[in-house]
C-alpha cells in the first residue's frame, strides 16, 4: 500500500476520532446508568445524546459523529445476525412461527397504509411499521440504514425510537395484567409478548412477570421477529434500489446496492451460528459488542438531533406507531383466542 495512502487513512482516522469518542463517552454513561439504576438504554441513550446538541455543529466532531450514526450502526446491526439460527426458530413449530411471521408483515402493511391516509411519506410508514413489527430501536436503525440518506430521515428515525422503546416499556406492565385478564396460559402468554412487545429486554421482562418457561416462549417467539430483520430490509434496499435506477435511467448516477454490506455480514452470522455449534461466551460476546454499537450509534444520532427539529416532526408519527401497536396486538391478541 502506498505511503501517501496510508497517511490519508491515518489523517482521516484522526478527523473521526474526537466525535467518535463524544458517541462513546455518552455511550459508556448510558450503559453505566442502566446497568445501576435501571431504565430503556436506547431511550437514555438518546436524551442524554441530545443534551449534547450543541457539539453537533463544531467542525472537530462531526465527522466523527456522522461516522458513528451511520457505520457504526451498521456493524452493530451486522452483529446481531449472531443471535440467530435457524433450528431455535423452528423448535417453536408452525403455529406461532407462522403468527409472528403474519404480525411482521401487517405492521408494515399497516404501517405503509396509515402513513399514505395521514398524508405522510412512504419511508416513515415502512420505518414506524418495521420497528414495532419487528424489533423496535434495532429494527428502525436497521431499516433506517438501508433508507434514502437526510437530515430529516435521521429525526424520523430518532423519534421512531424514542416511540417504540416507549411503548415498549409500557407494555411490559400492561400486557401480563391483559394476559391474566383474557385467560391465556403460560405458553400462549409467552406467544403474546414475543410476537407484540417490540424491545426484546421487555419481552424477557414481561414473560418472566409471569414464569420462566412464559420468558423462554416469548424470547424464542421474539427472535422469528428478528430473524424477519433480514428479508424486509434486503427488500426495503431493493425497492430503493430500483426507484433510483428508474431516476437515473441512462443516467451517470451510482445504484444502491442490492444487498448491502451489513446485511452480507449478517447472512454471514445467521448461517454461521446455525451451522456450527458455536461457544456460547463467543455468541455474548459478540452481542455485546453489537449493543455497545447500536448505543454508540443511537447516541450519535442523539448529538446531531435537537428537541426543536423533533418537536417540528408533529404528533402524527408518534400517532401512527401507536396505531400499528394497536394493530398489531389485536391480530395476535384475537389470533391466539380463536387458534389456539
Amino acid at each position: 500500500m502506498p505511503a501517501t495512502t496510508i497517511l490519508n487513512r491515518l489523517n482521516r482516522l484522526r478527523g473521526l476520532w474526537p466525535g467518535l469518542t463524544v458517541a462513546a463517552t455518552v455511550a459508556l454513561a448510558v450503559g453505566f446508568i442502566s446497568e445501576h439504576y435501571g431504565g430503556p438504554a436506547f431511550l437514555l441513550a438518546l436524551l442524554l445524546g441530545m443534551a449534547f446538541n450543541f457539539l453537533a455543529t463544531d467542525a472537530r466532531v462531526r465527522p466523527g459523529i456522522d461516522f458513528a450514526a451511520r457505520s457504526v450502526l451498521r456493524i452493530g446491526v451486522a452483529l446481531l445476525g449472531i443471535r440467530i439460527t435457524f433450528d431455535r426458530i423452528w423448535e417453536l413449530g408452525i403455529g406461532p412461527v407462522a403468527l409472528a411471521v403474519c404480525g411482521v408483515a401487517l405492521s408494515i402493511l399497516s404501517g405503509a397504509l396509515l402513513a399514505r391516509l395521514a398524508g405522510r411519506s412512504r419511508e416513515e410508514g415502512l420505518l414506524s411499521g418495521g420497528a414495532v413489527g419487528i424489533c423496535g430501536a434495532s429494527a428502525a436503525m436497521a431499516i433506517a440504514a438501508a433508507l434514502p440518506r437526510s437530515p430529516q430521515a435521521e429525526r424520523l428515525t430518532l423519534l421512531t425510537v424514542i416511540g417504540v422503546t416507549a411503548l415498549s416499556t409500557a407494555a411490559m406492565v400492561i400486557y401480563p395484567l391483559l394476559a391474566k385478564t383474557l385467560g391465556l396460559d403460560e405458553t400462549a402468554s409467552g406467544v403474546l409478548f414475543g410476537a407484540t412487545i417490540h424491545d426484546v429486554a421487555q419481552v424477557l421482562g414481561a414473560g418472566l412477570t409471569v414464569s420462566p418457561h412464559a420468558g423462554d416462549i416469548a424470547t424464542f417467539v421474539k427472535l422469528v421477529r428478528v430473524a424477519c430483520l433480514l428479508p424486509v430490509v434486503v427488500m426495503i434496499a431493493w425497492l430503493y434500489r430500483r426507484t433510483a435506477t428508474e431516476k437515473a435511467e441512462g443516467g451517470a448516477g451510482g445504484q444502491q446496492q442490492l444487498l448491502p454490506r451489513f446485511l452480507l455480514g449478517f447472512v454471514a452470522l445467521v448461517v454461521l451460528a446455525s451451522i456450527l455449534p458455536l461457544p456460547e461466551m463467543l455468541v455474548s460476546g459478540v452481542s455485546d459488542v453489537s449493543r455497545a454499537c447500536l448505543l454508540i450509534a443511537i447516541s450519535a444520532l442523539g448529538v446531531k438531533t435537537s428537541f426543536g427539529e423533533l418537536f417540528a416532526l408533529g404528533w402524527k408519527p408518534l400517532l401512527l406507531i401507536l396505531a400499528e401497536t394497536a394493530i398489531l396486538l389485536v391480530f395476535v391478541t384475537t389470533t391466539l383466542l380463536l387458534a389456539f
